[in-house]
C-alpha cells in the first residue's frame, strides 16, 4: 500500500496591494431659509457629529457659504448626501446638500 501523497501548491500570484478607495467630501451649502437648528441637526443625525462640532460646522457655512460635513467613501458620501437632501425636503428647507471627491 502506498502512502498518501502531500501535494505543495504554490502561490505563483505576486503581491496585490490594494488601492484606497478614492474618498469624497459631504458639501452643505448656506442658504436664507433652512434654520441653524436644523443643520445642526442634519449634522448629528445624518452625520454622527458631537454637539460642538456639530454647531462649529453649522458656522463654517452660515459664515463661509458652505462647510465640509464629512468624508467618506464615493457611495457612503452619496448616500449621507442624499439623506440630509431628503431631510431637508421633508421640511420644506431648501438646503442644498453635494459630493465632491478630496483631491
Amino acid at each position: 500500500m502506498n502512502a498518501p501523497r502531500e501535494s505543495v501548491l504554490e502561490d505563483t500570484r505576486q503581491d496585490q496591494r490594494l488601492a484606497h478607495p478614492r474618498l469624497w467630501r459631504v458639501l452643505l451649502h448656506n442658504d436664507d431659509y433652512t434654520t441653524q437648528e436644523f443643520v445642526i441637526w442634519v449634522l448629528e443625525t445624518v452625520f454622527a457629529k458631537a454637539s460642538e462640532e456639530a454647531v462649529a460646522i453649522m458656522m463654517a457655512v452660515h459664515r463661509g457659504g458652505v462647510g465640509v460635513a464629512g468624508v467618506f467613501t464615493r457611495d457612503v458620501a452619496e448616500t449621507k448626501a442624499r439623506t440630509a437632501q431628503q431631510m431637508a425636503e421633508q421640511q420644506e428647507f431648501p438646503l442644498r446638500v453635494t459630493t465632491e471627491p478630496v483631491a
